[in-house]
């Protein structure tokens, strides 16, 4: 397995918020999209036509920061990749196929398109409560999207949606997610797609219930402990692993490279934690807490894990391959919920409805659905896909050809010589493995 240097993305234009943000919002409209013989309306995203009144924008625009900025354009300002063959999904065969953070966002509809393939799909959410409303909602929406009442009913009489509880910030909670899958077939995937982004401008720092910070604790010690657990309930001759990561784990793309960028260091923080047994840390690299670094931070380690997973998985002869991607700039996610809602509001109408160099929800569903449904994709493990800002215009039709492998940073790149491993060997200790 190759670990190759690929094209380099490069600049696009800057954006321009100043200039835009004073226009209203457009809401979507909902796009055919062919499944089975059938055309339906499932994936699109709306938007609020009213915008709300009494806005006073500079003061939003003031209280929102450079930092939120960062974390916003992130996934704006990155470049292209070479472009590859056309998305290729064999359906022949149904797949189970687990996807963490399934109740809302890109999570939602990346399980909604893969049930309606005739998938089966296990919803794991934080509650048990998000996840059975997850499965409802999809069932929901495709109820409303047909215009065919015999149709839909057959199709929602087929749908595979199992709602299960897994909360990635208590280790407690995943290992009883786990107890309740044994004795269950094997997975054909395993979509670690959950994650949290706290206020950029957040000075207190959240814990997990065992002590970690809560970002890295979330979005990767809680993977990095379910991964644990599930790799045995992984088929091992074709089983797939796909991480959700982010271009701001980059800190030379120029999104990365907004506030404080990503870097992880001599994993100061980790190592500290391990040595005084109270698995406690603000930052990975040992510094004072940053609510924005974090989540860069996040990202960062989600691509090392990738890319270390890979070759442990090889070392050991699995045929399992473990792919990351970014889905692009997603403002109107779940994600950004903990940010300054006037601002995000603001900067998802400039971003997605003017420049169009935001992606809908429809798309990263659809990006998320293509790295785990991928013949092509399948072949090769330990990359990250990548597509230019503003892909979504181009529909299904990218995947494979816009989205397609790219390069990760250089931080990420230097750590296959080992220091990958020790970044493995400490999360494995913080969670007590």
């Amino acid at each position: 397995m190759a670990h190759g240097t690929l094209p380099p993305r490069t600049m696009k234009r800057p954006l321009l918020l100043a200039a835009l943000l004073a226009a209203p919002a457009r809401g979507f409209a909902p796009r055919p999209l062919a499944v089975a013989g059938r055309s339906t309306r499932l994936f699109a995203t709306a938007g609020d036509d009213s915008p709300s009144s009494g806005i006073d924008r500079r003061a939003a625009l003031g209280q929102g920061g450079a930092a939120l900025s960062s974390l916003l354009l992130a996934e704006v300002l990155a470049g292209g990749t070479t472009p590859a063959l056309a998305a290729d999904y064999d359906d022949s065969k149904k797949k189970r196929i687990l996807i963490t953070g399934s109740n809302s966002g890109i999570g939602l509809d990346a399980a909604q398109r893969m049930a309606v393939r005739g998938h089966e799909v296990v919803l794991a959410c934080r509650t048990l409560a998000k996840a059975t409303a997850a499965a409802d909602k999809i069932r929901t929406n495709i109820a409303n999207a047909s215009e065919d009442a015999v149709d839909a009913n057959k199709l929602l009489k087929s749908l595979k949606l199992i709602p299960m509880e897994c909360d990635l910030a208590d280790l407690a909670s995943i290992d009883q997610f786990v107890n309740n899958l044994k004795g269950e077939p094997s997975f054909d995937a395993v979509c670690y797609n959950a994650g949290l982004a706290r206020n950029t401008e957040a000075k207190d720092v959240l814990r997990t219930t065992q002590g970690f910070e809560l970002t890295v604790g979330t979005n990767h010690l809680g993977h990095f402990y379910l991964h644990h657990l599930l790799l045995p309930l992984i088929d091992k001759d074709r089983g797939r692993i796909v991480v959700t990561a982010s271009s701001v784990h980059d800190p030379d793309s120029p999104g990365g490279a907004q506030g404080v960028p990503a870097t992880l260091g001599d994993f100061e923080g980790f190592e500290r934690a391990v040595a005084g047994g109270t698995r406690q840390f603000d930052m990975v690299d040992g510094k004072e807490f940053n609510a924005d670094k974090a989540y860069k931070d996040s990202k960062l380690c989600n691509v090392l894990w990738t890319r270390e997973m890979q070759r442990r998985l090889d070392a050991s002869g699995s045929k399992i391959t473990a792919n990351s991607f970014t889905p692009g700039l997603i403002v109107g996610s779940g994600l950004f919920r903990d940010q300054n809602p006037v601002f995000t509001k603001l900067f998802d109408v400039a971003a997605t409805n003017l420049l169009k160099v935001g992606e809908t929800t429809s798309y990263g569903g659809g990006a998320l659905e293509y790295v785990t449904l991928s013949e092509k994709v399948g072949q090769q493990g330990g990359l990250y896909y990548f597509s230019e800002p503003g892909s979504s215009k181009f529909g299904d039709a990218a995947y494979g050809k816009q989205f397609a492998a790219s390069d990760v940073s250089k931080e990420a790149k230097a750590s296959d010589d080992g220091k990958a491993a020790r970044f493995w060997d400490l999360s494995a200790k913080l969670v007590g493995i």
